[in-house]
């Protein structure tokens, strides 16, 4: 090989790095005086280097042209399967922060969940009536706790007791008791929760609205004393113009704390409106609310404190 060849092919060898000069650099070479048989090597040698330098250069170019496109193009344009599969998508990242959520959750629900709640969920399983009261709230503690006060607060703090009232029956009590104007007290055995209140309020409401209708009127007992087992007669001429009778006047029906009252102006009504109201609160106290003593007339019976009409201290109250 001679000199000239060789300074040829030393100086391609450093102008396979100067990508932008080598074709021209070849070229110059290929003028160089030599033989035909150096100068054919050479041209051979010089298209082949032109070609890969070219082929190089446009590979980086093609590169630096997907480089300013945005990471979606330059995901469709190549094959698509590592941005399925690198976690680095959107789509990556929210299933990675749902998992993520999850697992959190799971945890807080193992270590963090009150013991008074894992007591409840159990229950359910076998209480179909705690199960409804609790509904969709299981699993959030918060929920339960409102649930469940709800409940209490409106039916009472016995979930499978089917018969709220008392097995022993009320006093009853008479202080200086003017039917014109006194107070009927009621000792309960607990505070009255909503429930409560609504039945004892409603008892009241119909024995007033009764009482104002003219019902106790002792002056109009025709079938009193009758047999049923014969047609008894009525003589509507005579509970046509008998004396009216009839309440006067009642106030709501006051709660403090396990008392209630109502105050009262009995009218021309007849007596045996109490033992109507008597009748009534019977059964009620037997069946439903539970009450201790009646008492007919007196003041300040209790704890009771006149003017405190805040519900924050346990006052309620019915409204006739």
């Amino acid at each position: 090989m001679s000199v000239g060849h060789q300074q040829f092919l030393n100086l391609y060898s450093q102008a396979a790095l100067w990508k932008p000069s080598c074709p021209l650099l070849a070229a110059q070479f290929l003028v160089m005086p030599m033989s035909n048989k150096e100068l054919s090597a050479i041209q051979c040698s010089t298209i082949a280097a032109a070609k890969s330098t070219a082929s190089f250069s446009n590979s980086e170019d093609l590169s630096a042209d997907l480089g300013e496109r945005n990471d979606d193009d330059y995901a469709t344009i190549s094959s698509g399967k590592a941005a399925k599969g690198s976690g680095t998508t959107a789509r990556g990242r929210r299933l990675l922060k749902v998992r993520e959520e999850k697992r959190k959750r799971e945890y807080e629900r193992l270590h963090n969940y009150p013991a008074w709640a894992k007591v409840l969920e159990d229950a359910c399983k076998h209480d179909t009536e705690l199960r409804a009261v609790l509904g969709d709230s299981i699993g959030n503690p918060e929920l339960m706790r409102k649930r469940i006060e709800e409940r209490v607060r409106t039916k009472g703090r016995n979930f499978q007791k089917s018969k709220t009232g008392s097995v022993l029956a009320f006093k009853v009590s008479f202080r200086d008791f003017n039917p014109l104007d006194s107070y009927i007290w009621f000792e309960l055995y607990g505070s009255p929760s909503d429930r409560d209140v609504n039945l004892l309020g409603s008892v009241i409401q119909a024995w007033y609205v009764m009482g104002r209708l003219g019902a106790f009127n002792s002056s109009n007992l025709q079938l009193g004393g009758s047999s049923m087992e014969f047609d008894p007669l009525y003589d509507e001429g005579k509970g046509f113009n008998v004396m009216p009778s009839s309440f006067h006047d009642i106030s709501n029906v006051e709660f403090q704390d396990n008392w209630a009252r109502v105050w009262v102006d009995l009218g021309t009504a007849d007596f045996f409106a109490i033992d109507v109201l008597l009748n009534c609160l019977t059964v009620l106290s037997s069946e439903y609310i539970g009450i201790q003593q009646v008492v007919f007339g007196g003041n300040g019976m209790g704890d009771w404190e006149e003017g405190m009409t805040n519900s924050d201290d346990g006052y309620k109250y019915f409204e006739i």
